[in-house]
């Protein structure tokens, strides 16, 4: 009995230690209780029929939305760059542009990943639907953002199970089962993880990932992997102590993957296509990759020793296994005769971010994820549809994630919902045009006191909280260079007006944000510049 109670005060001391010195371990220590990871389990997906059904009438387009994570603009190697100095190629990605169409200004719904999931999924701009900011539980706001940390929102916060999605959203795969679609989400999800905004909630008939903003894609400590921390960074430092290498189907509990997250989603994206080749599906496949933390497998890693810095090879490798993935599921719309006749999209929820340390991954652009300079919302934005998109095409007009809803319901032969606004449109309508017409209209994004707006390639930032503008002609100043607002007092007038008409549309956050931090446009977090630079203010 002694001993026991002895135990137990070492055991109550050595969690006093841990919660004074590592409390954010904690979040992690209480997932792990509440809800376990048991070992890897198959998955059976639904089978489909056996054999195309005939009907009458033309079976309507299989939908591919592919979504990489926080990927850099520079990244891939189809515009001519590349990480590591276009050494390391992403042929299957660029081969989805090279077989259909490229927009070399795409956009994406905001500059972090679960506004923008919004935005792809409903169509509709996400301040439309309040939903505003990234969840995130007040113990990882208070790590990374310090000082900036607003206190007083954090009290009566709601829980973080309860920031999602609301369940009146009409969303993609809602509105396509009037056509017969089965329809199946892969990988992050991040739009919430209560009753009602579960996947399985908004329409998806199965679901196969993890609900948070990201996670392990191997455990720590394993043979086949290489890890690469970012000592400098807070964000960082939470992920590690608190994510975990776990998957579920549906509602279930959670299991281990059979091997690198990556890897592990695309072999069972192959089988989705297996499963459903005979009749409609809708697959949206949210690749975590490359967000951090950043693990890739040894032997992607062994294959870049010409990359002498750690991290960029560990993040060069984990773009290979993408790339890799990303070809095996063409591959298998090969093998089921489905190419002609499927739509396959490819994307970033936005740009790369500052916090991984490597300054290229944006280039040419300036900013970083979190920002709405072209780094962190400029986005890779390419569609493949054999059928009727002609090989090599190429669309300049501005476009954006919100425009991905209403085109694959045109696709479908699926009308808009009538009873709500959406702010998206069938760019294949303008895009397969033989004159190919512009697309005319304001594109607006807002989080907090940093609100923006993109029209004919005029460019517009307000930071509320410190008067700050820039205004950039972007068909001119694509990079975003010579800020015009004071040589320019008219077109500022006209587009502040334009602004402010869309901001009065939009609705009140769902949730308060929980800081307001002083984010670099031009340095990685790791470096502190001597000299002025400039910065926004980004609430979340």
């Amino acid at each position: 009995m002694k001993k026991i109670l002895i135990g137990s005060i070492l055991v109550l001391v050595g969690l006093g230690v841990v919660a004074s010195q590592y409390w954010y371990y904690l979040p992690g220590i209480m997932s792990d209780i509440l809800d376990p990871i048991g070992y890897n389990q198959s998955v059976i997906w639904k089978a489909g029929p056996a054999e195309t059904p005939s009907a009458d009438g033309e079976r309507p387009p299989n939908i591919v939305l592919i979504v990489a994570d926080d990927l850099g603009f520079n990244d891939i190697t189809f515009y001519g760059g590349g990480i590591a100095e276009g050494s390391v190629p992403t042929p299957s990605i660029d081969s989805i542009a090279q077989a259909g169409m490229h927009f070399p200004n795409g956009y994406a719904g905001n500059g972090t990943c679960a506004p923008s999931r919004a935005a792809l999924l409903t169509g509709r701009y996400p301040t439309r639907v309040g939903f505003e900011f990234t969840p995130a539980a007040p113990a990882f706001m208070r790590l990374v953002a310090g000082d900036a940390f607003i206190e007083e929102n954090a009290e009566n916060y709601p829980p973080e199970d309860e920031l999602g999605l609301p369940a009146d959203e009409l969303t993609l795969p809602e509105l396509l089962k009037e056509k017969g679609y089965h329809s199946v989400a892969l990988g992050k999800w991040h739009l919430g993880s209560s009753a009602g905004s579960l996947p399985n909630d908004q329409g998806f008939d199965e679901f196969l990932g993890f609900l948070s903003g990201a996670g392990l894609y191997l455990p720590e400590g394993g043979d086949n992997v290489i890890n690469s921390k970012q000592d400098f960074d807070n964000i960082d430092k939470f992920l590690w102590a608190n994510l975990k290498y776990g998957v579920r189907y549906n509602k279930g509990d959670r299991f281990k993957p059979s091997s690198h997250v990556t890897d592990y989603l695309s072999r069972e994206a192959v089988k989705v296509i297996e499963a459903n080749r005979n009749h409609p599906f809708f697959m949206y496949l949210a690749y975590n990759a490359p967000h951090t933390p950043l693990q890739a497998e040894k032997a992607d890693y062994d294959a870049l020793d010409h990359i002498t810095n750690h991290t960029e090879r560990t993040y060069a490798a984990m773009l290979r296994g993408l790339d890799r993935g990303i070809g095996q599921v063409l591959d298998a719309l090969d093998d089921n005769g489905l190419t002609d006749n499927t739509i396959v999209i490819f994307t970033s929820d936005n740009g790369g971010a500052g916090y991984v340390g490597l300054p290229d991954i944006n280039k040419p652009y300036r900013g970083w994820k979190i920002t709405f300079f072209e780094g962190g919302i400029h986005a890779p934005y390419f569609v493949r549809w054999p059928k009727s998109i002609p090989a090599g095409s190429q669309y300049d007009s501005a476009v954006a994630h919100i425009d991905i809803f209403s085109t694959a319901l045109a696709a479908a032969g699926v009308e808009l919902p009538s009873d709500r606004i959406i702010d998206g449109r069938d760019i294949l309508s303008y895009a397969l045009q033989e004159e190919q017409p512009p697309l005319k209209r304001p594109l607006f994004w807002r989080t907090g006191g940093y609100k923006v707006i993109q029209d004919d390639g005029w460019k517009l930032q307000l930071q509320e909280q410190n008067g700050k503008t820039w205004l950039f002609n972007l068909n001119d100043d694509p990079t975003e260079q010579s800020n015009l607002s004071d040589s320019h007092p008219e077109k500022l007038a006209e587009l502040r007006e334009t602004l402010y008409s869309l901001d009065e549309q939009m609705v009140p956050p769902l949730w308060p944000p929980l800081s307001e931090s002083t984010i670099s446009v031009d340095y990685t977090s790791n470096i502190e510049p001597d000299a002025d630079h400039e910065t926004i203010l980004w609430a979340n």
